[in-house]
């Protein structure tokens, strides 16, 4: 077991986080679903205790994707996308949500984690695969949901996301595009969402955790910062470089290795 910081653990954060920008920027999809596994793996490497082992990855994966997601608001925000009064419908749910998921996560096993984790880059990779997504349609007002709607779906938005150490855009999006909202809008407003799901869920995870002494040295309750800073750090470069190559290089062929490789690791987690 590997218990210190060495070249080649630096070397594995520094390319999960330019993979993890790479793969968000191109696919639109937070760096959770990435670097959740990796960290998963080389945590265990490092010696993590097993009992934490995923809640130390799912709150460090959380911590990168607050500064990830303003960034990608903040660029949204400029071309008007972002619609707000739709975010502020989400909010109060997201809050709620985000901050149960962190003592339902903390309730559950390392290895009941690594399951449900497993299960979701299965289906996801199957989502990838076939396209599946409702279509969007013209917005029309009079059958947009509810607030109430919005609050209840933001609600399972947060608890799920939280668990699972993603900023819930493979959640948000596809529930916007049902509501009839353009993709446009509702990857802006999926990457405004994201923000309050991880802040509350990372600041929770670390108050929650702090008198745990499973936790690794250099950890702030279930927060491993070193990690935490390089990947945040190379997703912030790589990001705008996986968009740009979106536009130029055979994306449906890419998104197919994709989601093959996610099938591999979902059944890695599981098994």
């Amino acid at each position: 077991m590997l218990t210190e910081i060495t070249i080649e653990i630096l070397l594995i954060y520094v390319l999960t986080g330019v993979f993890a920008g790479l793969i968000g920027g191109m696919f639109g999809l937070g760096g959770g679903i990435i670097i959740v596994p990796v960290l998963h793996y080389i945590f265990t490497q490092q010696g993590f205790a097993p009992s934490v082992v995923m809640h130390q990855a799912v709150t460090t994966s959380l911590a990168t994707i607050i500064i990830i997601s303003i960034l990608a608001a903040y660029e949204h925000h400029k071309k008007k996308a972002i619609l707000w009064p739709v975010v502020n419908s989400f909010a109060p749910g997201i809050l709620i949500g985000a901050f149960i998921g962190v003592f339902v996560a903390d309730s559950l096993s390392s290895s009941m984690l690594r399951f449900i984790f497993g299960s979701f880059e299965i289906l996801v990779a199957i989502q990838i695969w076939f396209d599946l997504r409702p279509k969007t349609k013209n917005i029309n007002q009079d059958k947009l949901p509810r607030k109430s709607t919005f609050i209840l779906t933001g609600t399972s938005i947060g608890i799920v996301s939280t668990i699972l150490g993603i900023g819930g855009g493979t959640l948000t999006i596809p529930f916007l595009l049902w509501c009839n909202y353009q993709i446009r809008n509702a990857v802006a407003i999926s990457s405004a969402c994201s923000i309050p799901i991880a802040l509350v869920a990372t600041i929770t995870f670390i108050i929650a955790s702090l008198d745990n002494s499973d936790v690794f040295v250099n950890s702030i309750g279930y927060l491993y910062w070193p990690a935490a800073f390089i990947i945040m750090i190379m997703t912030i470069f790589f990001a705008p470089i996986g968009a740009y190559l979106a536009h130029h290089l055979p994306v449906e062929i890419l998104k197919r290795s994709f989601a093959i490789l996610l099938m591999l690791v979902g059944i890695k987690m599981l098994f």
